[in-house]
């Protein structure tokens, strides 16, 4: 990466439940780069997966800044370049911030094709016709184009994953968020899932990844982000990471996962 461009900027993240008695998130500051691959690792309850719903408001932080397109989406409403106040249009920006979850979340009456051109036919207003030939060239992207026609029931794990996927990428988001995508997956569907994540990331998407994935986090990885109890214990490349782990409890945690 020549020049760095902030994609998204998390300054001073709190997310406290219980009036603060649990703090899910406590003080999480970090950039996301364009381009980048960010993956987030920690145990179970750590706040990986309350930071990340966080970048799109899926959960709203107590406190603190997330900013995006030079507009801080935390907040109700900003100055424009015209010193005009304007509302936030947090679905604008979750437009931009493609999402894929554990569960694959598709409409179980609708075929693979009908699931992945709704939003953009209904959202973005693409032209039907657009959409179904944008659909199936992202299928044939992910082996899947064979599968158009099924039903959500007649798909494996490892199949309905990578259309959630590829469902995401048809509203051209700018970023790609992903919680714990196969977490839920049999163990021989992890790897197809994987694979389409490789090549996102190859293709230059900036993706911030919450995963137990520790060989995709190797290999895949710009840079990794450790926490525990809502804080960012520690950050750094791969190599940093994996091979020359500081802090006590990443070094616990990676003796018990690797």
């Amino acid at each position: 990466m020549e020049t760095s461009v902030k994609l998204i900027q998390v300054k001073n993240l709190k997310k406290h439940y219980n009036k603060g008695a649990i703090r899910a998130l406590d003080d999480v500051s970090v950039d996301v780069e364009k381009g980048e691959v960010l993956v987030v690792i920690g145990p179970s309850g750590s706040g990986k997966s309350t930071f990340l719903r966080s970048l799109n408001l899926l959960e709203v932080p107590t406190n603190g800044e997330i900013i995006f397109h030079d507009i801080d989406i935390t907040k109700k409403k900003f100055l424009n370049k015209h010193g005009k106040v304007e509302k936030v249009d947090i679905n604008f920006h979750r437009q931009k911030m493609g999402m894929v979850f554990q569960h694959f979340n598709l409409f179980p009456h609708k075929t693979i094709l009908d699931n992945m051109i709704l939003s953009p036919v209904k959202v973005l207003k693409m032209p039907k016709a657009e959409a179904v030939e944008k659909a199936l060239m992202l299928l044939k992207r992910v082996g899947l184009e064979d599968r158009a026609g099924a039903y959500p029931i007649q798909l494996s794990g490892g199949q309905k994953q990578r259309v959630a996927i590829v469902r995401a990428l048809m509203m051209e988001p700018e970023v790609m968020l992903f919680d714990e995508p196969t977490s839920a997956l049999d163990p021989e569907m992890v790897g197809e899932v994987l694979e389409v994540m490789k090549e996102l990331a190859k293709s230059g998407m900036t993706m911030v990844v919450v995963t137990h994935e520790m060989g995709f986090a190797k290999e895949v990885a710009s840079r990794v982000m450790f926490m525990d109890e809502g804080k960012i214990l520690e950050m750094g490349t791969p190599e940093q990471i994996f091979d020359h782990p500081k802090h006590p409890r990443l070094q616990e945690f990676l003796s018990k996962v690797l």
